[in-house]
């Protein structure tokens, strides 16, 4: 990669367009690469002193920021500054191990554990398993009129063969485990991505008047058209109704909310007597044991930053963040005590391993934690 490649990317990422694989690409280059203009590698750099300004910048605009914001603890500028401390680190690298400066400060922080991936379980009519993670590429398997293939980016997809004779519907379930994400093509071109922790119930081809899925956990939809048959979900007692949109649906078994937010077209919620239609921008709260939706308009950009490849928070507690990264890096947490009412922000890689996102969170000085296995301790 060039010094014109590495910036042009750099540069992307930092406006927030950077792909899941851009971000990867990003990550991997600056373990295992080297640069190749020249002029990047100055052998007379004193890397210490390097990694020592770039730690105070770090430090001071922690601390400013928190200053400003008590008791908001904004990180945003501090996850900034981590990938900014890994880059210039870079340029001044050697041909020897280079570590970041945050892994070499004392603390609890030791075990390196690294983020999700691509994983899933697809779950057949006749109830045997494909795990997909592992599965060839190309076609997997045929279910009743559909082909189902496994894409060489590793994408689901079913393609129905019109020359068949529809029979008894057939029903597959693809679930990601916690460390796991998936994208899936519907039969009628309809697209899903599961986030972790997941499991959505399709039929491997939609017919009569309706297309009818279920939902538990988190997905993004882009919903093909098709008036005559309009989509909907089950997901936590409520049916969710559209006809063509993008939109993503958080509910967790172990979160009180169901929340939809829409990015494009328009989606009806529906439960019991309380219904509702939300429009692109707008957000739909469902919270357990309440009647009606709360609906309100949102940035949209963080009810999808996961799918993005992003950690996007904002006035959110430690609870609702370590729930995230419980899921996505498949471990356990444990409070030690009660933590301190505070509320953070920011944006980080999902790609990051785990040590540098809560390295990030304990520059804030309101927390701390240890790791032992895969099990994380929260500590005030």
């Amino acid at each position: 990669m060039t010094q014109e490649e590495y910036i042009s990317l750099y540069e992307k990422y930092k406006a927030g367009n950077c792909t899941p694989d851009d971000i990867r690409l990003l990550e991997e280059y600056k373990d295992s690469f080297e640069l190749t203009d020249g002029e990047w590698n100055d052998p007379t750099a004193n890397k210490e002193q390097i990694r020592l300004a770039i730690y105070t910048t770090l430090q001071k605009n922690i601390n400013t920021l928190s200053i400003k914001l008590t008791p908001v603890r904004y990180w945003v500028a501090a996850a900034t500054l981590i990938f900014a401390l890994g880059a210039s680190l870079l340029i001044y690298r050697s041909q020897k191990n280079t570590k970041n400066l945050l892994a070499n400060k004392p603390g609890h922080i030791k075990t390196n554990i690294l983020p999700g991936s691509n994983k899933a379980i697809l779950t057949l009519a006749n109830g045997s398993k494909i795990i997909l993670d592992n599965s060839r590429r190309g076609k997997l398997t045929s279910q009743g009129t559909a082909t189902v293939n496994k894409t060489n980016n590793g994408q689901l997809v079913y393609n129905i063969d019109n020359k068949l004779s529809q029979g008894t519907t057939l029903y597959n379930t693809a679930t990601t485990p916690r460390g796991g994400q998936y994208e899936l093509v519907l039969s009628d071109g309809t697209k899903v991505w599961l986030n972790a922790a997941s499991s959505l119930k399709y039929p491997v081809a939609f017919s009569g008047n309706e297309r009818h899925v279920e939902l538990t956990g988190e997905a993004y939809f882009e919903v093909a058209k098709n008036a005559k048959m309009p989509f909907s979900i089950t997901v936590k007692g409520t049916t969710i109704q559209v006809l063509g949109t993008h939109f993503n649906v958080l509910a967790y078994s172990d979160d009180n909310n169901l929340v939809t937010t829409l990015l494009e077209g328009s989606v009806k919620m529906k439960k019991a007597n309380s219904e509702v239609i939300i429009k692109p921008g707008q957000q739909a709260l469902l919270t357990d044991g309440q009647a009606n939706y709360q609906v309100s308009d949102v940035n949209t950009d963080m009810a999808v930053a996961w799918k993005n490849g992003y950690f996007m928070f904002d006035n959110d507690n430690i609870q609702n963040i370590m729930k995230e990264i419980a899921r996505w890096y498949d471990v356990d947490v444990r409070y030690n005590g009660t933590p301190k009412d505070q509320i953070y922000g920011g944006t980080v890689s999902r790609f990051a391993n785990v040590t540098d996102l809560l390295r990030i969170l304990e520059l804030t000085g309101t927390i701390h934690f240890k790791i032992e296995g895969r099990v994380i301790t929260v500590m005030p």
